[in-house]
């Protein structure tokens, strides 16, 4: 290979490293800190989008193949604006971090089916995922309800969800049991 050849290939090569052409996406991406109001990657997760977040859950990594909320196995009685019953499932960083009973660390999921009086009709999904610096005013929380189908009902800085939960701790009315 003459010189020109090789000076080309090496240019080549430093300009896919230093554009991160290789480096497979958001979900590759090494956790950076946030500023200005960013939101910061994590690595393996999703972004706080409606459809990255609901292939996630639903379809990379299946929610119904976590772990419950600490003390909440199975079918609990709920109550407006979710089901007359829920399931609160949880990933890992949730659920170690409530049973140490420390605040949700970033990349923390939760998620709510909502069931109708009969216990067996699904309303609704609802979910909160910990970003760091997605919303600060918030805590941090990206929220979204859909259908069990998939539809987004609503997603994001849900105003209804932020108001209601700000009162919580950490803004999540479940307490492990």
């Amino acid at each position: 290979m003459d010189t020109r050849k090789m000076i080309v290939l090496c240019v080549a090569v430093l300009a896919l490293a230093a554009f991160g052409m290789g480096s497979g996406g958001y979900k590759d991406k090494e956790p950076q800190p946030a500023s200005g109001g960013e939101t910061m990657t994590m690595k393996g997760m999703p972004l706080p989008e409606a459809q990255a977040f609901w292939n996630y859950i639903a379809r990379e990594n299946p929610y119904e193949k976590w772990g419950m909320f600490p003390g909440y196995t199975g079918m609990y009685e709920g109550q407006s604006p979710h089901g007359a019953y829920l399931k609160l499932y949880a990933n890992e960083k949730a659920v170690m971090a409530a049973e140490k009973g420390e605040p949700m660390p970033p990349g923390a999921i939760l998620v709510k089916e909502n069931y109708a009086k009969d216990q067996k009709t699904l309303m609704a999904i609802t979910p909160m995922y910990k970003v760091p610096g997605y919303n600060p005013d918030g805590g941090n929380w990206f929220w979204a309800k859909y259908k069990p189908d998939g539809t987004v009902d609503a997603s994001g800085k849900v105003n209804s969800c932020i108001q209601c939960h700000t009162p919580q701790k950490d803004y999540i009315f479940s307490k492990p049991k």
